[in-house]
């Protein structure tokens, strides 16, 4: 079963800005470890970091504004697409993911082409 999880957290550019090397090495130490535990579970199928929320444009019937769907100050900055065997699963391996980002896990229906 598919699942995308949504890495957010408040302020993710600034924070990510203002983190000093330390900082950076256990996120990416977070990352390595979540990488690992998700291949001897299932797979990963992708996933990128999001640049800016002042980069998105968006469409709403036709019309495209500038920036994010919502106006919040937490920013979505990246995202992974697993598979695993079940929700719990991904649950559990998003609880890996740095401990500053909130992290929405949802199923990824099959939709027939």
């Amino acid at each position: 079963m598919r699942f995308v999880l949504l890495m957010a957290e408040e302020d993710h550019y600034a924070r990510w800005d203002a983190a000093d090397e330390a900082a950076r090495q256990r996120v990416v130490a977070d990352f390595e470890a979540f990488d690992a535990a998700v291949a001897e579970r299932g797979s990963v199928v992708g996933g990128e970091a999001l640049a800016r929320p002042s980069e998105a444009r968006t469409v709403r019937a036709g019309a495209v504004t500038a920036g994010p769907f919502a106006q919040t100050v937490e920013q979505i900055g990246g995202f992974y697409v697993i598979d695993v065997d079940s929700i719990d699963v991904a649950v559990e391996l998003a609880g890996l993911l740095p401990r500053a980002y909130t992290v929405e896990v949802r199923p990824v229906p099959e939709v027939p082409i």
